[in-house]
């Protein structure tokens, strides 16, 4: 009865943790974008400090410069993080490919490409209001000389040029660094005519939503709104399409990897979500409205573009709370120094990942240790009852009132908390929860080798690979032996527990390991190592256990 207690209590737990992430996200009600803005002075006072000027308010220029004429069809960069392609058209980034991480673990695994080939137009692209035709469709000018850069030791700059009908001069300048994933981004709009210009800038970041779909995390739009990260299902988006405030970034996000687009400096504003019908293109706006723009003079916006890994690191090492897009749930208190630990033992102690993830599960056991003793003492204890809990079921079998009276009276005669073997269980699952939480949205496993046949952790194990299809089972398609080991692992813990005297949960009780290799058969294999070790400790524990107070 008590061990049946503890796997339900574990289950219900792990069950009630699932939908709360499936289905309980957080969404709040956002005002529509407000279609009118207030009207600028056309002059304003000048600040006496010249430290003290608004380099982000309109500025005269006392000399225009000359637009270049230069034209390209792509200038390729490289930096030891990533390769990226500019195009001419709308002077966007059409491809950027990371160095480090790859499409898939075989030989022949291209890049990860963080604009796929879905998306023809590229990203980063910029908007003014008052256009004609959409400056993605129209070339950009540059003053660079060359059809490629290499950004190895500084970071560099490149800029492209647009020079409208109507006098408006726009430049993007991009500025590439060595050693981090983001891309700085300066648009820089100049008013050549003879008239005030009074437009709005809009920066786009477009690509086709993320196919990576897991169950238990999120894949999608993200807006960071008011302090606030609200993360947005694609079939939404008609119903929230709009987020006005203060805009600290927005972006793209799979399981692994995010396009974001974040102003160097928050401001109140709007941001709009769109997918193309025909095309399946995300459109995520950020809309910024400008000042009234004299002749003969010019404004400036800057923005950083980080596509890259969702790694907490340097997530955290860049600012801007751009690190509560990792979300490890209610329990990441918990999950953030477990995923500490792992790196740290990884890169200082073990090159494994998998023997990190051992080498935690024992940590984490060791902790409980005092708590387990508890619990398997209680169970040694309800085990010696069960001859005498037996002959009162059997005496009392129709008398269910009677029986329940006999038993307590049993438990109470031989000072016996039934409760105390579940309740030691119970206060170890928030930590089982994070640090399975942790395991599946940890990049650090994304293509991380263990031993034999398991060459990544993020995944779940197959050994061969059939070509047929089997249920029940996600592709690929093989034999989950790390899963059927934890299975056989769960049904000898089970051995060792007092058997339950109800014969309907007798039956529950043989089924339970059934169940459970049947939900870990499409987990992560990191997770699933995770469950088997932390089994196979228990085991040792309560064999230990039992012994000693047989």
């Amino acid at each position: 009865m008590e061990h049946f207690r503890l796997i339900a209590a574990i289950v219900l737990s792990l069950a009630v943790f699932l939908i709360y992430d499936l289905v309980f996200v957080d969404r709040r009600d956002v005002p529509p974008l407000e279609t009118q803005r207030e009207a600028v002075e056309e002059t304003r006072e000048r600040p006496d400090r010249p430290d003290a000027v608004d380099e982000t308010r309109p500025q005269p220029i006392a000399e225009l410069p000359d637009v270049p004429e230069k034209t390209f069809e792509t200038i390729t960069v490289h930096t030891p993080l990533y390769e990226a392609e500019i195009s001419e058209m709308g002077a966007a980034l059409r491809r950027l490919d990371l160095n480090e991480y790859f499409e898939h673990t075989g030989p022949d695994s291209p890049r990860k490409a963080m604009i796929p080939v879905e998306n023809p137009i590229g990203t980063g692209l910029v908007e003014i209001s008052g256009t004609e035709e959409p400056l993605y469709r129209q070339p950009f000018a540059t003053d660079f000389e060359e059809s490629s850069l290499t950004v190895y030791d500084e970071s560099a700059n490149l800029s492209f040029f647009l020079q409208s009908d109507d006098g408006l001069v726009l430049e993007k300048r991009y500025t590439f660094h060595p050693d981090r994933y983001n891309i700085d981004m300066r648009v820089v709009v100049r008013n050549e005519s003879d008239s005030i210009a009074d437009r709005e800038l809009t920066v786009l970041m477009t690509n086709p939503p993320p196919p990576d779909q897991r169950r238990f995390t999120f894949s999608g739009p993200f807006v960071h709104v008011d302090g606030n990260l609200e993360e947005v299902d694609i079939k939404d988006i008609a119903d929230n399409s709009t987020y006005s405030g203060t805009i600290g970034f927005a972006g793209l996000q799979d399981t692994y990897f995010m396009t974001t687009l974040i102003p160097r400096s928050p401001a109140d504003t709007s941001i709009i979500l769109n997918e193309d019908a025909a095309s399946g293109i995300l459109r995520i706006a950020y809309q910024q409205p400008m000042d009234l723009l004299a002749p003969g003079s010019q404004v400036h916006h800057d923005f950083h573009l980080f596509m890259g890994p969702k790694k907490l690191s340097l997530l955290r090492d860049f600012g801007q709370g751009l690190d509560q897009v990792v979300n490890f749930g209610i329990f990441s208190f918990i999950a953030t120094p477990a995923l500490w630990l792992m790196n740290f033992i990884h890169d200082n102690i073990v090159a494994n990942f998998g023997v990190a993830i051992i080498l935690i599960t024992l940590l984490i056991k060791v902790i409980f240790w005092p708590l387990g003793n508890k619990s398997y003492k209680s169970m040694a204890e309800m085990r010696k009852l069960q001859p005498l809990m037996m002959e009162i079921r059997e005496k009392h079998k129709d008398d269910k009132r009677k029986m329940n009276e006999e038993v307590m009276n049993l438990y109470k005669t031989y000072k016996i908390n039934p409760l105390s073997g579940c309740l030691p269980m119970v206060v170890q699952i928030p930590v089982f929860i994070a640090f399975y939480r942790m395991l599946y949205e940890a990049i650090e496993l994304r293509h991380a080798s263990f031993m034999l046949w398991i060459n990544d952790l993020s995944v779940p194990d197959r050994l061969f690979n059939f070509d047929i299809t089997i249920p029940l089972m996600a592709p690929p398609y093989g034999i989950p032996v790390l899963t059927l080991i934890m299975g056989a692992s769960m049904f000898l813990q089970q051995r060792l527990a007092p058997p339950p005297g109800d014969p309907m949960q007798a039956r529950i009780m043989m089924m339970l390991p059934i169940v459970f290799t049947f939900i870990f058969i499409n987990f992560p294999s990191g997770l699933v190592l995770y469950w088997l070790v932390n089994n196979l400790v228990s085991i040792g524990q309560q064999y230990h256990v039992n012994r000693k107070y047989s």
